[in-house]
């Protein structure tokens, strides 16, 4: 199946990606969208990879304030010029990062930061609720269980809100890819009455 101008078109639309990539992506995917989506995102993260020495010292504060004014958050986001600070993707980057927050209340950014104290707890709760069974099966769940609870806690390993087949981390690559510079989450908070 030929790739159109139209395709490719259609694919920056949703996407944002270069339209040179764009064309890559639906050639390799072979006109599948989702699977050109998909290798885009995975582009995004090669190319974060490449940049990781670089220094992300600008960017803004993004924030979202609830409906009902109850509920708000802020989330220090970076990348590497003042320029890509100022675009708008990713002023929207940093608005739905907040929006992310507000919504699932993460406690932390990775999993690697999951205070010890709350995995101690999880395994107690695990173990106490298959007490009984083998050892090896208690271990093997718990382990699973742990994984699990730290992924939905941490706000990079979360599904993404506005589209739950990505994770926050695989949109962050996606901005990545589309505007060609390293892009951190240093922080966040929430704020709830």
């Amino acid at each position: 199946m030929p790739i159109t101008t139209q395709d490719i078109q259609k694919l920056r639309a949703q996407t944002g990606a270069p339209i040179l990539d764009c064309k890559k992506a639906l050639e390799e995917a072979k006109g599948d969208f989702e699977k050109a989506k998909a290798l885009l995102r995975k582009r995004g993260k090669k190319l974060l990879a490449k940049r990781e020495e670089k220094e992300a010292k600008e960017g803004i504060i993004g924030s979202y304030v609830h409906s009902n004014g109850k509920i708000a958050a802020l989330v220090e986001v970076n990348c590497e010029t003042d320029f890509v600070a100022k675009n708008n993707d990713f002023i929207e980057l940093a608005h739905d990062l907040a929006m992310q927050v507000s919504a699932t209340n993460p406690k932390c950014l990775v999993p690697e930061e999951v205070p010890k104290e709350d995995i101690t707890k999880e395994i107690q709760a695990c173990k106490a609720e298959f007490e009984g069974k083998p050892k090896a099966v208690i271990e093997k769940i718990t382990k699973g269980r742990i994984k699990e609870y730290c992924e939905e806690i941490s706000l990079l390993k979360q599904p993404f809100i506005k589209d739950s087949n990505i994770t926050v981390e695989e949109y962050i690559a996606e901005k990545v890819a589309k505007l060609g510079e390293k892009i951190e989450v240093k922080r966040f908070v929430r704020m709830e009455i």
